[in-house]
């Protein structure tokens, strides 16, 4: 399979990695990091004219119309300078969720950028995202409430609307919010911010087809993770770039730490680990786009070894840089935990590790 990008995603490529360098240097986000918001309205802004919020919306809803597959090439770039803001949240997420449940509606707010939405799926536990759903939905006379909590909403504090995954009596439900009183907590990620929904009996507006929306959430989850999955590869780019550049200036024993055999098998070692994992990165989001067979699989696999692979590859980063790699003035800080936290959003590795395996055995 040919897993080279056309001329058009080459060219998409470059314009994002300008535009990242000029607007957001590791001084801004330095500062989205330490604020509240985590995002500029002038950056944003222009991320919204560039056309990037419209990349998976349909040109009949105001969106490019372009593919997961474009979308990894944006996501790559973001992952590179750990692009702080909305993005992900809005762009991918929640737009992956109202594609997928018919919600045509809320799409052309977000391709001009006069919404800003985001999913709340993630709960207290561990392993599938989908089975661990403990919010309930209920009819309230003609209307319907929810009770339960989300405690990690992306910028679920600053979006105009969240679509919510909910039990009902007929199984998973999915629900809208719009203006969510979301409450800002501080994460490991300090660019990629998140809010806590307490949900009491709160209002919402069903969304999506009757009946059971586990299948449809499982496919979110999955489209979702493939972006996740995405930025990693970004992330490890500029990890492993960045200790191979240390390793040419810092001299140790009159000569650069480079030329030290047991730097010289670390930094083969990244690269290993990121040459695996950006093949099935890129595999997966064409498997979906593409509608594959093996998509579910693909996603898995995308996951658990970008992810994998990412933890390793920002930690042994650090390690290149060594004492300094610890200090906040190190830049390596940011790769290892947008990489940690990743991991950790909608299933971790040892659950997709695990997820891949059941997957392979039930195959005919």
């Amino acid at each position: 399979m040919d897993f080279t990008f056309s001329e058009d995603q080459d060219a998409l490529r470059e314009s994002v990695r300008a535009f990242l360098a000029a607007r957001s240097p590791s001084p801004y986000v330095r500062a989205m990091g330490d604020d509240e918001r985590g995002f500029e309205d002038g950056i944003w802004g222009q991320v919204v004219e560039l056309g990037w919020t419209g990349i998976l919306i349909p040109e009949e809803q105001g969106g490019l119309g372009l593919s997961l597959v474009d979308a990894v090439v944006v996501l790559e770039e973001m992952g590179r300078v750990t692009f702080p803001g909305p993005y992900f949240s809005s762009a991918i997420e929640a737009t992956i969720a109202a594609r997928r449940l018919g919600a045509f509606d809320l799409l052309e707010g977000l391709a001009d950028g006069s919404k800003r939405g985001t999913i709340a799926l993630d709960e207290l536990g561990h392993g599938d995202p989908v089975d661990r759903i403990r919010t309930r939905a209920r009819r309230k006379g003609a209307d319907w409430v929810l009770t339960g909590l989300k405690p990690l909403v992306l910028d679920g504090h600053t979006a105009d609307w969240v679509i919510v995954a909910a039990r009902t009596q007929e199984g998973i439900g999915s629900f809208l919010i719009e203006s969510p009183a979301a409450e800002y907590v501080p994460t490991m990620d300090p660019t990629r911010k998140a809010a806590r929904m307490v949900l009491d009996e709160t209002p919402a507006k069903p969304l999506g087809p009757l009946g059971d929306h586990q299948a449809i959430w499982r496919r979110i989850a999955d489209d979702a993770s493939v972006g996740l999955a995405a930025e990693l590869v970004g992330v490890c780019e500029a990890a492993l770039e960045m200790a191979v550049e240390y390793s040419k200036v810092r001299v140790q024993f009159d000569k650069p730490i480079a030329t030290h055999q047991v730097i010289q098998h670390k930094i083969v070692d990244m690269l290993h680990k990121l040459e695996l994992g950006r093949v099935g990165v890129h595999f997966a989001a064409w498997s979906s786009d593409v509608e594959d067979e093996h998509r579910s699989r693909a996603a898995a696999i995308a996951k658990s070894s970008m992810a994998e692979g990412a933890v390793f590859i920002t930690a042994e980063n650090i390690q290149v840089h060594g004492a300094v790699g610890f200090t906040w003035d190190s830049d390596a800080q940011f790769f290892y935990k947008r990489a940690k936290q990743n991991d950790i959003l909608l299933g971790y590795q040892g659950w997709q590790r695990q997820r891949v395996a059941d997957l392979v055995l039930d195959a005919p």
